[in-house]
């Protein structure tokens, strides 16, 4: 096992979960991002976020046997500690637009693997199977991490600006909260940012952000929902008009 970055305790359903694609002959590669790259990960809080890289297209077949590989870890190691992974091509991992099966919440969508979880592999990444994250992609310059967050912020939060009332679910309210943080503090310095420390920096009253540290301790606290609707809501509203501001203009 090899690879650097911030680390921590790992839960042992990361490293079954590295035996079993193994096994599997076609997965080369097995790589750690989020919060656990960066040393923190809170267990039942954080999720887990993983990339394996692959030899070939992750066809029918192969989705088929990922996801009964996720739903038995889902099921036992992996219990409530939101396991999640994106299953990349090794033909397709310098195409920032191409869509790879990714497990999730449970079950199999595609999607792309982010600006920022690429940003959090090369500078804080390791691997649990294979070659380390900085074998694997090119070096991130400040101005790609900010290229990172403005991509976040003008596609799913522009998107979430324009439906208010999905700020009620109040487990987006508090991403929203932090990633807008985090997504300020990337385009000011070009450098990614925890989600503990976002919290602290988070546009919301000062109750409100101590609720949020204790829901980021793991405790079980609640807010105002319509209250914190709001202010999740404008505080979207406002980032993603930030980052159209601060795009740099094509000559």
């Amino acid at each position: 096992m090899t690879g650097g970055g911030s680390r921590q305790p790992r839960p042992q359903v990361v490293d079954d979960l590295a035996g079993r694609l193994s096994a599997l002959g076609w997965v080369s590669d097995l790589l750690v991002a989020g919060s656990l790259a960066t040393g923190d990960w809170t267990p039942s809080v954080s999720d887990l976020d993983l990339v394996a890289v692959t030899t070939g297209a992750v066809g029918a077949d192969r989705e088929h046997a990922v996801s009964t590989v996720h739903r038995a870890l889902d099921a036992g190691t992996g219990a409530g500690l939101k396991l999640g992974c994106v299953y990349v091509d090794a033909a397709t991992l310098h195409d920032p637009a191409a869509l790879h099966p990714t497990w999730t919440h449970g079950g199999l969508v595609h999607r792309i693997l982010s600006g920022v979880t690429r940003a959090e592999l090369a500078l804080h990444g390791f691997a649990v199977l294979g070659r380390a994250p900085t074998a694997l992609l090119p070096p991130v310059t400040p101005d790609d991490v900010r290229a990172a967050a403005r991509a976040e912020l003008s596609g799913y939060w522009a998107l979430a600006a324009r439906h208010p009332s999905w700020f009620l679910d109040p487990v987006l309210a508090d991403l929203a909260l932090t990633s807008m943080a985090r997504g300020r503090h990337s385009l000011a310095t070009g450098e990614l940012l925890t989600k503990t420390r976002a919290v602290e920096q988070a546009a919301a009253p000062a109750g409100l952000v101590a609720q949020l540290r204790s829901r980021r301790r793991g405790e079980d606290v609640t807010s105002p929902r319509l209250r914190t609707a709001l202010t999740a809501w404008r505080d979207v509203r406002r980032t993603v008009a930030l980052a159209r501001r601060t795009t740099p203009r094509t000559p």
